[in-house]
């Protein structure tokens, strides 16, 4: 019998790669994702373009902080995998509209924890953050205390970590959750400034940096994540597990000048005050991920932002119409 999968989120950036992973091994896949207007519907649709087409894929518009829809969706289909990728993402956003945060990042997740309970599917996957990790010593081990959330999206995702243990503990589910480090590549969230910087600077328009630009970031592309993510499936109890790039991190104004090298033009940056919820740095030990797993990072820097680069001047005629890129929220 073909593996059923279902992956929430599944028009959102990360969680597409996933789809399209579980696809290729064989998988048959329900993705469900609200389509809300974060950032323009045009690129979530662009992502499910190709998905809708593959025969194993069934797509449902749901907003997984209904109930009602949750189960009705987990009594129609037999699920062996929840693979909860469904979130709002964005440090500073949240701080303007926590309500959303906690609808879909802390009571959308108990909704399917709930379901899967319910409903006997044994393996639960959360797709979780680094930005829990804020004020601790790097390179960010799993077992580092991350009790001190300092914006309200990392907050809500520390409280889906822990309903998940709660739901692991009583009722014996399988849950892994897997923490993401600057997650980059092709279709990715036009808010995200490796997208604007590309935009920008292949226009010829300033680029906005908050601070001097030495902070850094673990790049990993989204390949990676999806290729981690689909091996975080396995029995394994309940395990926290850092998803990064493992290596020493990359400055932000090294990041800008990779791409301009890329590109072939020169940034013009317009350096602005630091934003308080941002971290400094981030920086993931993946030896739990490269033991647990049998999995690491494959896809360096300089090809990941290239893949970025073709990405956006095979498809620059759409995008440049979206108003996200254009912003500087």
């Amino acid at each position: 019998m073909t593996k059923r999968v279902l992956i929430t989120g599944c028009a959102g950036f990360i969680a597409s790669h996933l789809t399209k992973r579980c696809l290729d091994e064989g998988l048959s896949v329900v993705g469900v994702d609200n389509l809300n207007d974060y950032y323009d519907v045009s690129l979530k649709m662009h992502r499910l373009g190709s998905l809708r087409n593959h025969p194993q894929f069934e797509f449902r518009q749901i907003d997984i902080g209904d109930r009602y829809s949750v189960e009705q969706l987990l009594q129609q289909h037999r699920f062996d995998t929840i693979f909860n990728l469904a979130a709002r993402a964005g440090v500073r956003y949240s701080m303007e509209n926590p309500l959303v945060y906690q609808h879909t990042n802390d009571t959308g997740n108990l909704h399917l924890l709930e379901g899967a309970k319910k409903h006997g599917v044994k393996k639960f996957v959360l797709a979780s953050t680094s930005s829990l990790y804020a004020g601790q010593p790097m390179p960010f081990t799993e077992d580092l205390p991350v009790n001190n959330p300092i914006s309200p999206y990392a907050a809500t995702k520390k409280a889906a970590e822990t309903m998940a243990y709660t739901y692991h503990s009583l009722y014996d589910i399988d849950v892994t959750v897997v923490r993401y480090f600057t997650v980059y590549g092709p279709a990715g969230r036009p808010d995200m400034s490796y997208f604007r910087f590309i935009h920008r600077i292949a226009s010829g328009q300033p680029i906005t940096v908050f601070g001097d630009g030495k902070q850094s970031r673990d790049f990993t592309y989204v390949d990676d994540i999806a290729a981690g993510t689909f091996l975080a499936q396995r029995p394994l109890g309940y395990e926290i597990i850092n998803l990064g790039g493992g290596n020493q991190p990359y400055e932000l104004i090294d990041m800008i000048g990779r791409l301009e090298r890329i590109i072939g033009k020169a940034a013009v940056i317009d350096y602005r005050d630091a934003h308080s919820a941002d971290m400094e740095s981030t920086w993931a030990d993946i030896d739990k991920a490269k033991r647990l797993l049998d999995w690491q990072p494959q896809v360096d820097l300089d090809e990941g932002l290239r893949r970025c680069v073709d990405w956006y001047q095979q498809n620059r005629s759409w995008l440049v119409k979206l108003p996200d890129i254009c912003d500087t929220k």
